[in-house]
């Protein structure tokens, strides 16, 4: 050890076995691990700040048939608007990606590639599991014609209302046929899609959203079992007919993972972990430390902006839901390439701004091609891009066998064993060696 102390004599280590921090280097490694071996390992990240672009999906799903979306790809739908304009996207890789429209020439200014699920979904609640390490090969349960009765009647009974619709909805459409009946009844509408979720819509002014959330937990507590559902969703709106809107108080109540996470891993080794917008919902608080709410993209990019004046240790996870909330689940190709435009530019002035020891990674979830006649999820494949001080330029990571490698690693990168996390690190094929030695 005090080998290591001489070689990383201004480094701290974290030892995840007992919980003890000691001056030996400015890294985090995991038990058994010595400072030199560390330092060929490359480690030697402080933060990460982990992106999740909702939907941003990029194509060439070897499956997609199979989920009935042969040929979606949200990126080449979404680049053949004038609105697309995305260089630093394109700087940090996305279009020398495999199978991605675009320029192929000039060098990454990290490292790219794409990442196929493994699990058996396309929805948020797989994707964001498989991220972080676990992997679903039964999909969660779907409802295309609707939930039964027993669930519906016991639902019923725990809200004291009454249910309309129940089926498979447009989220926009389904307010504006059944809100009038709403208002009159009180009744609540319900309905699903072709993803596993229970969604409950309704008026602000005579549901109010603190009281729609106790609905939703209710059905939570119903929807158990093989009836459990990956969210239920509160979906409240506000306007007069015909011009009911969805306001930007949605809720998400998810399943709890079934297994443990990265985010897991980095709180028992004392590391922080921050989920900015969906994310605190999505793993229904396992593992999150510090949950950050955000109202949508410009929100979620200001409050993670914020955190690079803040000193923290570990794992910043957020998730932008603009891209499919608003554009994808509504077949908006502009509002869909205008808002990835405006991401494009945020970065411009959040690059800059990452310290020696921060990592970036950009990814997605699913797919949600908004050119389709379906206004659903989609099976893609999602992009990879990695950046940092410390990131190598121009690493072509190919195509991964799934989303977990980011999982991977991220406990990697930190110098944590990633045993039991679904997945493979690629953190040795892009790291830079000599980054801070």
């Amino acid at each position: 050890m005090a080998a290591a102390t001489d070689y990383l004599s201004s480094c701290l280590l974290f030892s995840s076995a007992d919980k003890r921090r000691k001056r030996i280097g400015f890294v985090i490694m995991p038990p058994g691990d010595t400072g030199k071996n560390a330092a060929k390992r490359g480690i030697f990240v402080k933060r990460i700040f982990l992106i999740v672009l909702d939907s941003f999906g990029i194509g060439n799903a070897p499956d997609a048939a199979d989920f009935g979306d042969k040929g979606s790809d949200t990126l080449r739908a979404v680049a053949q608007s004038k609105a697309f304009c995305v260089p630093n996207l394109q700087k940090l890789g996305l279009f020398q990606i495999e199978g991605t429209p675009g320029p192929k020439e000039g060098n990454a200014a990290g490292a790219f590639g794409r990442m196929t699920e493994a699990s058996r979904g396309k929805d948020t609640t797989i994707g964001h599991w498989e991220i972080a390490g676990i992997h679903s090969p039964k999909p969660l349960p779907v409802y295309p014609h609707g939930f039964p009765k027993q669930i519906i009647e016991a639902f019923e009974q725990a809200t004291g209302r009454g249910v309309l619709c129940n089926r498979p909805y447009s989220g926009t459409q389904v307010i504006a046929d059944y809100g009038e009946e709403h208002l009159s009844t009180g009744k609540l509408i319900v309905y699903t899609s072709a993803d596993s979720v229970f969604q409950i819509a309704a008026h602000e002014k005579l549901v109010p959203p603190a009281l729609l959330y106790e609905y939703c937990r209710a059905a939570r507590k119903i929807l158990t079992g093989e009836n459990g559902v990956g969210r239920v969703i509160a979906r409240p709106f506000d306007g007069e007919a015909p011009s009911f809107f969805r306001t930007a108080n949605r809720h998400d109540f998810s399943l709890l993972p079934p297994g443990p996470t990265m985010l897991d891993v980095l709180r028992q080794a004392g590391l922080d972990t921050i989920g900015i917008g969906k994310i605190g919902d999505i793993f229904a608080g396992q593992g999150i430390a510090e949950s950050i709410p955000t109202k949508g993209n410009a929100d979620g990019m200001n409050r993670t902006k914020q955190l690079l004046d803040r000193d923290f240790r570990g794992l910043a996870f957020i998730n932008l839901v603009d891209f499919d909330m608003l554009y994808g689940h509504r077949n908006d190709v502009e509002g869909y390439a205008a808002a990835l435009s405006a991401f494009d530019r945020w970065l411009e002035d959040f690059l800059p701004g990452l310290g020696q020891e921060d990592l970036l990674v950009i990814t997605a979830d699913h797919g949600c091609d908004p050119s389709t006649l379906s206004t659903d999820h989609s099976r893609e494949r999602v992009p990879l891009l990695v950046y940092g001080k410390g990131v190598q330029s121009n690493v072509n990571l190919g195509t991964r066998e799934c989303f977990g490698d980011i999982a991977a690693t991220v406990l990697d990168a930190f110098g944590l064993d990633g045993k039991g996390i679904f997945g493979t690190s690629f953190w040795p094929q892009i790291a830079k060696e000599e980054a801070l030695y």
